[in-house]
């Protein structure tokens, strides 16, 4: 009966000890997406690339308006030369994401010659790799990706997997104000930053 209880015990130390272990490297990896979203690198590059979000028929979304004004304002005080907006489709009868985005910033001064577009692209993995795709055929090989803030770690991470010089900007406001919101959207973001490291996607 006692050698019953021992490996029975054994494994309930095992199991907590394990799902401590778990929670606690969640629990680091959510900290350190959260800090990097915080962070910014005041550097120049060749082009921002704007990761795509929802539009609202021929407006961007209040998410993809806060990506698209910090990308001119980066290009509107020299730290980039041209801006690449990507994103296809999202709902029937709308047009492109990277085309909302190209339209947005013409109205605000931004030279249609220095606006680049891909419209194929529905992930953020996609969105890059469409965007490098574009930037080789324009001689463009250092990038500032633009995003919300908790975004940031995973994308950055996605665009260097691709090979690019690729740099944190932020945005320096987010949508994602509420604490209940930032906890989601940062909860999503773990847990997609896990998938990555898995499984490359």
């Amino acid at each position: 009966m006692l050698n019953n209880k021992i490996p029975k015990k054994w494994f309930i130390l095992v199991t907590l000890a394990l799902t401590s272990a778990l929670l606690l490297v969640i629990a680091s990896t959510a900290t350190s997406i959260y800090l990097y979203g915080n962070s910014s690198n005041n550097i120049k590059a060749d082009a921002a690339i704007v990761l795509g979000a929802a539009v609202w028929g021929e407006e961007p979304s209040p998410v993809f308006r806060e990506r698209i004004n910090h990308a001119i304002n980066l290009y509107k005080n020299g730290s980039v030369k041209k801006i690449i907006f990507t994103g296809g489709v999202g709902k029937t009868h709308q047009p492109p994401e990277a085309i909302v985005g190209k339209n947005y910033s013409i109205v605000r001064q931004v030279k249609s010659i220095d606006i680049l577009t891909e419209t194929q692209s529905r992930t953020t993995h996609q969105n890059l790799k469409n965007a490098l795709e574009v930037a080789k055929t324009h001689q463009l090989t250092k990038f500032l990706i633009v995003s919300d803030p908790l975004h940031m770690k995973r994308a950055v991470l996605m665009a260097r997997g691709l090979g690019m010089d690729a740099h944190s900007s932020p945005t320096p406001t987010t949508r994602y104000r509420s604490f209940h919101s930032q906890m989601e959207f940062l909860s999503r973001e773990t847990y997609f930053y896990f998938v990555y490291l898995v499984l490359k996607i």
